[in-house]
Protein backbone atom coordinates (compact mmCIF):
# COMPACT_ATOMS: atom_id res chain seq x y z
CA UNK A 1 0.00 0.00 0.00
CA UNK A 2 1.05 3.57 -1.00
CA UNK A 3 1.64 6.01 1.92
CA UNK A 4 1.18 9.01 -0.02
CA UNK A 5 -1.85 7.63 -1.49
CA UNK A 6 -4.19 9.49 1.17
CA UNK A 7 -2.56 12.56 0.82
CA UNK A 8 -3.35 12.84 -2.92
CA UNK A 9 -6.98 13.87 -2.01
CA UNK A 10 -5.76 16.60 -0.15
CA UNK A 11 -4.12 18.13 -2.82
CA UNK A 12 -4.38 21.83 -2.76
CA UNK A 13 -6.16 22.15 0.41
CA UNK A 14 -3.14 24.58 2.07
CA UNK A 15 -3.60 26.69 -0.88
CA UNK A 16 -7.21 27.01 -0.08
CA UNK A 17 -7.00 27.35 3.26
CA UNK A 18 -3.94 30.18 2.80
CA UNK A 19 -6.38 32.10 0.65
CA UNK A 20 -9.34 32.69 3.22
CA UNK A 21 -6.83 33.43 6.11
CA UNK A 22 -4.70 35.85 4.70
CA UNK A 23 -6.99 38.76 3.95
CA UNK A 24 -8.00 38.32 7.53
CA UNK A 25 -4.34 38.54 8.60
CA UNK A 26 -3.86 41.37 6.64
CA UNK A 27 -6.82 43.03 8.09
CA UNK A 28 -5.78 42.55 11.26
CA UNK A 29 -2.46 44.01 10.83
CA UNK A 30 -3.68 47.08 9.76
CA UNK A 31 -6.22 47.30 12.67
CA UNK A 32 -3.74 46.46 14.49
CA UNK A 33 -1.13 49.55 12.68
CA UNK A 34 -4.42 52.07 14.03
CA UNK A 35 -4.14 50.79 17.26
CA UNK A 36 -0.63 51.48 17.55
CA UNK A 37 -1.33 54.95 16.13
CA UNK A 38 -3.90 55.68 18.45
CA UNK A 39 -1.37 54.84 21.36
CA UNK A 40 1.27 57.31 19.57
CA UNK A 41 -1.65 60.01 19.81
CA UNK A 42 -2.09 59.68 23.54
CA UNK A 43 1.15 60.08 24.53
CA UNK A 44 1.27 63.34 22.23
CA UNK A 45 -1.78 64.91 24.04
CA UNK A 46 0.18 64.16 27.55
CA UNK A 47 2.76 65.46 26.16
CA UNK A 48 1.12 68.75 24.78
CA UNK A 49 -1.16 69.28 28.24
CA UNK A 50 2.23 69.20 30.26
CA UNK A 51 4.14 71.45 28.16
CA UNK A 52 1.56 74.20 28.30
CA UNK A 53 1.04 73.49 31.50
CA UNK A 54 4.70 73.97 32.28
CA UNK A 55 4.50 76.69 30.05
CA UNK A 56 2.14 78.62 32.31
CA UNK A 57 3.36 77.82 35.57
CA UNK A 58 6.73 79.68 34.99
CA UNK A 59 4.49 83.09 34.10
CA UNK A 60 3.40 82.55 29.87
CA UNK A 61 0.77 83.89 29.20
CA UNK A 62 -2.72 81.94 27.41
CA UNK A 63 -1.66 82.24 23.48
CA UNK A 64 2.34 81.14 24.10
CA UNK A 65 1.06 77.89 26.24
CA UNK A 66 -1.48 77.48 23.69
CA UNK A 67 1.31 77.50 21.53
CA UNK A 68 3.55 75.09 22.81
CA UNK A 69 0.38 72.77 23.02
CA UNK A 70 -0.55 72.92 19.66
CA UNK A 71 3.29 72.21 18.44
CA UNK A 72 3.12 68.81 20.41
CA UNK A 73 -0.34 67.63 20.09
CA UNK A 74 -1.47 66.21 16.95
CA UNK A 75 -3.66 67.61 14.03
CA UNK A 76 -6.91 68.73 14.98
CA UNK A 77 -6.46 68.44 18.89
CA UNK A 78 -8.15 71.18 20.86
CA UNK A 79 -6.31 72.90 23.93
CA UNK A 80 -8.55 74.36 26.79
CA UNK A 81 -6.97 76.22 29.68
CA UNK A 82 -8.84 76.38 33.10
CA UNK A 83 -7.63 78.42 35.93
CA UNK A 84 -8.84 78.43 39.16
CA UNK A 85 -7.10 79.61 42.30
CA UNK A 86 -3.46 79.21 42.44
CA UNK A 87 -3.49 76.10 39.66
CA UNK A 88 -4.10 75.74 36.19
CA UNK A 89 -5.39 73.27 34.28
CA UNK A 90 -4.63 72.41 30.70
CA UNK A 91 -6.62 69.64 28.50
CA UNK A 92 -5.95 68.68 25.21
CA UNK A 93 -8.49 66.36 23.49
CA UNK A 94 -8.79 65.13 20.29
CA UNK A 95 -11.54 63.03 18.18
CA UNK A 96 -9.36 60.44 16.04
CA UNK A 97 -11.41 59.29 13.17
CA UNK A 98 -10.48 55.72 11.74
CA UNK A 99 -8.50 56.06 8.56
CA UNK A 100 -9.77 55.17 5.18
CA UNK A 101 -7.31 52.89 4.24
CA UNK A 102 -8.50 50.50 6.92
CA UNK A 103 -10.93 49.68 4.70
CA UNK A 104 -13.34 48.74 7.45
CA UNK A 105 -15.55 51.38 9.11
CA UNK A 106 -14.74 51.58 13.33
CA UNK A 107 -16.27 53.79 15.40
CA UNK A 108 -14.09 57.65 16.30
CA UNK A 109 -11.91 56.98 19.48
CA UNK A 110 -12.12 60.44 22.17
CA UNK A 111 -8.36 60.83 22.82
CA UNK A 112 -7.35 63.23 25.91
CA UNK A 113 -5.14 64.44 28.81
CA UNK A 114 -5.04 66.96 30.88
CA UNK A 115 -1.94 68.50 33.11
CA UNK A 116 -2.73 70.76 36.15
CA UNK A 117 0.17 72.82 37.72
CA UNK A 118 0.38 75.37 40.55
CA UNK A 119 1.57 78.80 39.36
CA UNK A 120 4.73 80.37 40.72
CA UNK A 121 4.45 83.25 42.24
CA UNK A 122 6.35 85.97 40.80
CA UNK A 123 9.11 87.16 43.34
CA UNK A 124 10.73 90.53 42.30
CA UNK A 125 14.86 90.54 43.28
CA UNK A 126 15.48 94.01 44.14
Amino acid sequence: MNPFAAVRGERGTVTAESALVLPLVAGFALVLVWVVSLGIAQVRTVDAARDAARGLARGDDDRQAISLAERTAPDGARVSIVESGSSVTVAVSLQAEAPSWLLVPLPAVSIGSKSTVEVEDDVATP
